[in-house]
């Protein structure tokens, strides 16, 4: 019977590429050390590399040398009794029980040189914000159009952050990509197969798209966040901090303060779901105690954006902007029951001046 995938993976002298990659960027259990202390242990692995290329010593020579060299340099990555040391010792450990052979010593060095430099390399390049790709977009459509056409920057700002951050991610995987296949191309410290080429490979791209995916979801969560300090930016509002002793456990992006002295919060999310549970808790005599007038929603995605939350939370003093072309918009700004709940995108910069006024 044919040997599965994962059985020719246990067999390769590379299956341990990805966990040493993973070793060297754990951040909860090793620190991340291979990002926050690249130069030191690129130059180790270098010291390393050429004490396996020595002729006077036996395979099992090498191996005791290079594993004790990896101990003391480890030990030596941090100032005693800090936790960047306790960090670099569970990285000592860890490797001193998985590196048994010269072949897994050569593997650890390709996987820092190869796998583990190359990924940081690329993840500098990629924006941990959208705003680069979207300010001036954002500013010609108000120029051009008006600001009843701030739906419209919204979008636009998601949908262009969102292309825009993921080519450049895809320039940086490809470039890296190329550069490890001619790396491998030359690399001949030992053997390896077509297979053992495919795990290696395999496990940058899986290390680069885990941490990739983290950049992304970072982008997500402060998009809306960006666009709204855009709008405050561009039309010169001024911005006030959460009012004075206020402690609830409500995630508000914006707050700025009426000429009564009240004042407004505008939380920014794609849909209510990520602050359902928040919200629904912040009754009225909470925000009045607090003089907070109202909480404003700016969302995109309304599709979960039930009548029974626009009146739960409306009931509370909080309102909802919605796309002018959203359905759930047109159907609610049409019921007597929940009109003063929800309002157009397009009045957002009107009412905000209104306040402010």
């Amino acid at each position: 019977m044919p040997a599965t995938i994962q059985q020719r993976i246990s067999k390769s002298p590379y299956k341990n590429v990805y966990w040493f990659a993973r070793y060297l960027l754990n951040t909860d259990q090793y620190g991340a050390l291979g990002k926050l202390k690249e130069e030191a242990l690129l130059q180790l692995v270098g010291q390393i590399d050429a004490m396996l290329q020595q002729d006077g010593l036996s395979d099992l020579e090498k191996v005791i040398v290079c594993k004790s060299k990896l101990q003391k340099e480890l030990g030596l990555l941090a100032k005693p009794n800090t936790k960047t040391a306790l960090f670099a010792k569970n990285l000592a450990d860890v490797l001193d029980r998985e590196i048994t052979s010269v072949e897994d010593v050569a593997v650890f060095c390709i996987t820092m040189k190869y796998i583990v430099a190359p990924t940081n390399r690329a993840l500098k390049t990629i924006p941990k914000s959208d705003r680069e790709f979207c300010h001036t977009t954002a500013s010609d459509i108000l120029n051009s159009l008006g600001e009843e056409r701030v739906g419209l920057v919204i979008a636009t700002w998601d949908d262009m952050g969102v292309k825009g951050c993921l080519d450049i991610e895809r320039a940086a995987v490809v470039e890296e990509f190329i550069r490890l296949i001619d790396n491998l191309s030359t690399f001949d410290l030992i053997e390896h197969s077509t297979l053992d080429d495919y795990i290696i490979l395999t496990a940058f791209i899986q290390e680069f798209e885990r941490r990739a995916a983290q950049k992304r979801k970072e982008r997500g969560g402060h998009s809306l966040e960006t666009v709204a300090s855009f709008l405050f930016d561009y039309y010169g509002f001024p911005s006030s901090g959460a009012p004075d002793h206020f402690d609830q456990d409500l995630e508000v992006d914006k707050w700025f303060k009426c000429r009564d002295g009240w004042t407004i919060g505008i939380s920014c999310k794609r849909t209510l779901r990520e602050r359902w549970k928040q919200l629904s808790q912040a009754d009225r005599g909470t925000l009045s105690h607090f003089k907070i007038k109202e909480l404003w929603h700016l969302i995109t995605f309304d599709t979960d954006l039930s009548d029974d939350k626009i009146v739960r939370l409306g009931e509370q003093g909080q309102i909802f902007y919605l796309m002018d072309s959203s359905e759930i918009y047109k159907r609610c700004s049409e019921h007597i029951g929940m009109k003063s709940y929800v309002r157009p995108l397009s009045r957002l910069i009107s009412d905000i001046r209104k306040n402010l006024s």
